[in-house]
């Protein structure tokens, strides 16, 4: 019995650490990115090349995995000080700061490289620039200023661009209308996370808008990025991308979720509200990239 747990062991820790690794990458974050480089792609012009397809996927997963590992290494203390992020590897313990980094690097180079030699240098420019962006200057802004979520919206917005530029070798105003749909939408997104974990957010000492401004400031803030969310969502339609249907959906949806935004407030618990915009956001855009991937020419 004993010699059976001796080599089953080490067995079980490689898995435990290989589950660890794939939790820095952050793989829910991770699916939507796969979800919006595909997107990028089908709307790309020109016939759909799914082996470039896959390589621009890859690729680009990897640079994002590799953003995601630096980001909690170089926050796993903030991570400890969180509720919902303490239970990460690295403030849990179960990996050490190293070994985080060198997957994190090692991540990164080799997205770097694919995406270079397989896929086409612009798209691999695209991918340094949001991984410089986001470890370098994103994740050490937090602790600043509540203006790093508009810096960290610009590497959060690049994966539709990545799988564009990844099919058709250029960066045009459509794929811009993508990067633009997908920058608002993080906005108020994140501002409403902010409002109902405020607390845990002024704990970590994180200069977010509801622990730097105020919850009013916050509150108006989120009203008025989702009216800029629905203006934005019809630059795909004005640029081609979408027809009759996505425009009417943009259109109805974009009113829905901003009213909300703006009055769904009034006599309810403000962290309820929060959390319902917060939810909301999610069905909102992918009711949109899926109107636009299934429209596409």
């Amino acid at each position: 019995m004993n010699t059976r747990v001796d080599v089953e062991s080490p067995s079980r820790d490689a898995l435990r650490v290989a589950a660890s690794l794939v939790q820095l990458t952050k793989p829910g974050v991770t699916r939507l990115v796969m979800v919006t480089c595909w997107l990028g792609a089908v709307l790309a012009p020109g016939p759909l090349d799914l082996s470039k397809l896959l390589l621009a996927l890859v690729g680009t997963v990897l640079v994002v995995g590799s953003a995601n590992t630096l980001n909690m290494y170089l926050e796993h203390e903030v991570d400890g000080l969180m509720e919902r992020t303490r239970e990460r590897p690295l403030p849990a313990g179960r990996l050490s700061r190293d070994v985080a980094l060198g997957f994190g690097l090692a991540l990164g180079a080799a997205g770097l490289v694919e995406l270079l030699l397989a896929v086409n240098a612009l798209t691999a420019a695209l991918g340094a620039l949001s991984l410089i962006m986001y470890v370098a200057i994103y994740t050490p802004m937090k602790a600043r200023s509540s203006l790093a979520l508009y810096v960290g919206a610009v590497p959060g917005a690049m994966p539709p661009v990545l799988g564009y530029t990844g099919l058709s070798g250029e960066l045009t105003w459509q794929a811009l209308a993508l990067f633009a749909v997908l920058f608002v939408w993080q906005v108020p997104h994140f501002l409403a996370i902010t409002l109902f974990r405020r607390a845990e957010y002024g704990a970590a000492g994180l200069m977010v808008m509801s622990v730097e401004h105020g919850v009013e400031s916050t509150r108006r803030a989120v009203g008025i990025t989702a009216v800029v969310l629905g203006i934005t969502t019809l630059l795909p339609w004005v640029t081609g991308l979408g027809g009759t249907a996505y425009l009417v959906t943009a259109l109805l949806s974009g009113v829905a979720f901003s009213g909300w935004a703006c009055l769904g407030h009034r006599g309810r618990d403000l962290n309820q509200w929060a959390r319902s915009v917060f939810f909301a956001s999610m069905p909102y855009l992918v009711v949109l990239y899926v109107l636009l991937g299934v429209s596409a020419p």
